[in-house]
């Protein structure tokens, strides 16, 4: 019987339910418990044998868990909340705020270096395995452009960010990328495609009884890091409309690189992503991420990780010999 990995959850919104069940498919780990600011009584967990704690409780716990996956949102919770654990706990994070990564992980890095802990962050799909096929194929092609396209798809982070503006009362945000701009990619002319050449936002808004619809719309479009650059439109609906059109989280898109080899060979290096579940698979991503962090730091090793700075096997249940023989 081997020693499984001892996992906790802080947040149980859609990030933290796909954590439980990403646990739940290894058999290398086992959750110890969910932590939420909300009372433990009142937390409606699908599965009764999950043992429910308030996150005040979570220092409790230090030495009796492993990894700690962080899964609250990146606007505001994860800035406090990843410094905050780092020094408990080896963590892993999805902070997906691409323009405030740098500033992010220097804060990880400190908290995690001065408790010889791993902090792994922005750990998901993007950032995360599309961040790593962008330095591959521009690492493999040095005479190269690439692209990243989202969606068509429900983006978890934006999503967040517009329930957070005053007057919202619910909302969801999807990413709708351009079918002319990809097919322009594909054909290996490198075109030049400016942010809102390649995206379009479509927001749908509930907004609460009093609030003023003019202002929440300014407020959305103008959001830096998130909209602001883009071409957005904000819809208003009811909650039954939100309910009934709005409640799956489908997601996805492509990274493309092109580049030419020797005598104006052009190349195309493809990944892409289709999702039914956008925070389940980003919590899948963070669950195998978790087996790094606690091998990582197996090695006395500390500080903030990202996804370029760990190998494949390092995630991967298999040992190494199983990898070479089986995958290589």
């Amino acid at each position: 019987m081997i020693d499984k990995i001892k996992v906790g959850i802080i947040g149980y919104g859609n990030l933290g339910k796909g954590a439980v069940e990403g646990i739940k498919a290894t058999e290398d780990m086992e959750l110890v418990g969910v932590f939420s600011r909300r009372d433990p009584k009142n937390l409606a967990v699908e599965d009764e044998s999950i043992k429910k704690f308030h996150v005040d409780e979570a220092k409790d716990f230090v030495g009796k868990i492993d990894v700690m996956l962080l899964c609250g949102g990146s606007a505001t919770d994860l800035p406090e909340q990843t410094p905050e654990f780092a020094r408990l706990f080896n963590t892993v994070d999805s902070y997906d705020t691409h323009a405030k990564i740098p500033e992010f992980y220097q804060a990880a890095n400190e908290a995690a270096k001065a408790s010889e802990h791993i902090a792994i962050i922005s750990v998901g799909w993007d950032p995360g395995l599309f961040s790593i096929n962008r330095v591959i194929g521009e690492a493999i092609l040095s005479k190269s452009e690439t692209y990243t396209f989202w969606g068509k798809g429900l983006s978890q982070g934006h999503s967040d960010a517009v329930r957070r503006v005053n007057g919202v009362k619910d909302g969801v945000q999807y990413t709708i990328p351009s079918d002319e701009a990809i097919e322009k990619v594909r054909s290996g002319s490198n075109p030049e495609l400016s942010t809102s050449d390649k995206h379009n936002r479509v927001c749908y808004i509930v907004p609460e009884d009093s609030a003023d619809k003019n202002k929440i719309e300014n407020e959305i479009k103008t959001m830096p890091n998130y909209f602001v650059d883009y071409n957005t439109e904000v819809h208003f609906i009811t909650e039954e409309e939100l309910k009934r059109d709005h409640s799956k989280a489908p997601h996805g898109g492509f990274v493309i690189t092109g580049g030419e080899t020797g005598e104006n060979n052009k190349q195309i290096y493809e990944f892409s992503l289709n999702l039914d579940s956008n925070p389940e698979f980003t919590s899948s991503v963070m669950v195998a991420y978790a087996r790094a962090a606690y091998r990582l730091n197996k090695e006395g090793q500390s500080g903030a990780k990202t996804l370029f700075d760990i190998a494949p096997s390092y995630i991967s249940p298999k040992t190494n010999e199983e990898l070479r023989r089986d995958y290589l």
